[in-house]
């Protein structure tokens, strides 16, 4: 993911820091648990800007700020400084992801050119079969947490084609590239923003150490994105720390081989992050009446009325029978022109895997494909 990423020194050379190999490091004994894939160009986010804490952009050295990591991560999660600069000396500052972040962004594509990439007739074929494959499983999680079983079908489709496509980098040298080596591109108008994602990656490698230790995994064989979002759900490792659940109760949380750990970390994220709501509508269609301006709020939070949201001109195309219900307009271009729909909660807790108000309404569309309703034209 994503969360799936997702995402938070001067401009410095480019330069690789490949180590040579080095005999395995065994883990510290235990004290003791949704950006994921690119999904493509999307839509900018309307989100309200949080008051953040300043942050210093004094330049420092690689060395230095690799030497403060080892002593704080060491510090704060209790874990032997030894162990993390001798793991540190075998990860690699990756060219590839230094590309892979530095490259432009491209152009916003229109919901007609967006669904396509992630809704296509082998992906809901793919999703039918995984979901009758695992039935029993999902229809233990879909009871227990009121997600959907075709909705963490989709996000698992979406993220990594079911678990077929869950990243190639070692995570480990992901983060560290990223922690360390965040590209600039001598912009001063972004340098704030580059330092800022650098200290979010340097939080995340921390993290990935803390779960290393909690969860006893072999840290330098982990594989993932390029951001470093890990397993089917493509969990960070802030988001794993926080969200993954022990489904099968074997007292570890494996979102790499254990299908009742994904499913019901991905439902429990939707529950705890996004507040999910049992039986509740994700998104109906609508028409806005003719001659009325688009409302387009500045973020996504569903707290209009359905008073407030006719008297924009908004309509529902099919009845919305639940009580008090609040949404969101979304706007989309389609293939005839615009297409105009009313996101609910559900809707805004799969944008809080991915922000992205296309990737919701992919991952929502997916899911009804796979439950073998019929989709509207994109």
């Amino acid at each position: 993911m994503i969360r799936r990423v997702l995402i938070c020194c001067i401009t410095f050379g480019l330069v690789a820091c490949a180590t040579q190999p080095h005999a395995p490091v065994t883990p510290p004994s235990s004290a003791g648990t949704p950006v994921k894939p690119a999904t493509g160009p999307a839509e900018a986010v309307p989100e309200k800007k949080q008051d953040l804490p300043p942050v210093d952009l004094t330049p420092v050295p690689f060395e230095t700020a690799r030497a403060n990591f080892v002593r704080d991560t060491a510090a704060r999660y209790g874990i032997d400084p030894a162990y993390i600069e001798a793991t540190l000396a075998q990860a690699q500052i990756r060219e590839p992801i230094i590309a892979a972040m530095s490259r432009p962004a491209e152009r916003v594509k229109p919901w007609n050119e967006y669904r396509p990439m992630f809704i296509t007739q082998a992906r809901i074929d793919g999703g039918r079969a995984f979901l009758a494959q695992h039935r029993d499983e999902l229809m233990r999680v879909q009871e227990r947490t009121g997600v959907p079983a075709e909705v963490i079908v989709s996000i698992i489709g979406v993220e990594t084609s079911y678990g077929k496509n869950a990243g190639n980098h070692r995570v480990i040298d992901a983060l560290y590239t990223l922690a360390f080596k965040y590209p600039r591109t001598g912009d001063p108008a972004k340098l704030e923003r580059e330092v800022r994602r650098e200290l979010f990656f340097r939080d995340e490698l921390a993290k990935l150490f803390e779960l290393a230790k909690l969860e006893q995994l072999d840290i330098n064989t982990l594989k993932g994105s390029y951001a470093g979002a890990m397993g089917m759900g493509q969990f960070m490792p802030s988001s794993y720390l926080d969200f993954a659940v022990d489904g099968n109760g074997d007292g570890r949380r494996d979102l790499f081989n254990s299908y009742d750990d994904v499913f019901s970390s991905i439902a429990n994220y939707f529950v705890k992050k996004g507040g999910w709501v049992r039986g509740g509508t994700v998104a109906v269609p609508a028409t806005l009446a003719a001659g009325r301006e688009e409302f387009n709020p500045v973020d996504w939070t569903p707290n209009h009325s359905m008073a407030d949201l006719a008297a924009r001109g908004y309509q529902p195309v099919v009845p919305v029978r639940a009580v008090g219900a609040t949404a969101t307009p979304i706007t989309l271009e389609g293939s005839d022109g615009k297409q105009y729909w009313l996101g609910f909660q559900n809707y805004y807790a799969i944008t809080r895997y991915n922000i992205s108000k296309m990737y919701a309404m992919a991952v929502f569309q997916l899911s009804q494909a796979i439950a073998g309703k019929e989709l509207p034209p994109a």
